[in-house]
């Protein structure tokens, strides 16, 4: 069993990076997003199913067309292929994101 501590995950996550993998296993992988107030969210379309639960933070996720506001205790469902952004971000944004099946890592 893995025991996942968020908050102390959150604050010494790796500096430099948006995103930090917490686990993979065939069926799905999960890790820690962050966005700061005016920064771009720069993701594509994944080939996964994702949900997105906001642990912190204040923003807006577009999903297709559709926004929603997103603040603690909120999650998202997003299916693969769907274009998908976090914006208006107005309190550091902090999310867990669990793809499945695992996340195919991005090719260069």
């Amino acid at each position: 069993m893995e025991n996942f501590e968020l908050p102390r995950l959150f604050a010494n996550r790796p500096a430099g990076h948006n995103y930090f993998e917490l686990i993979r296993v065939d069926a799905m992988s999960a890790g820690l997003y962050v966005l700061q107030p005016g920064e771009p969210d720069r993701q594509a379309p994944h080939r996964e199913d994702e949900l997105y639960y906001v642990v912190g933070g204040k923003g807006t996720i577009s999903v297709g067309t559709e926004d929603r506001p997103v603040t603690p205790g909120i999650a998202v469902f997003v299916p693969a292929g769907v274009e998908h952004h976090f914006h208006s971000i107005t309190v550091q944004l902090q999310v867990l994101v669990v793809f499945a099946p695992a996340e195919t890592p991005a090719t260069t």
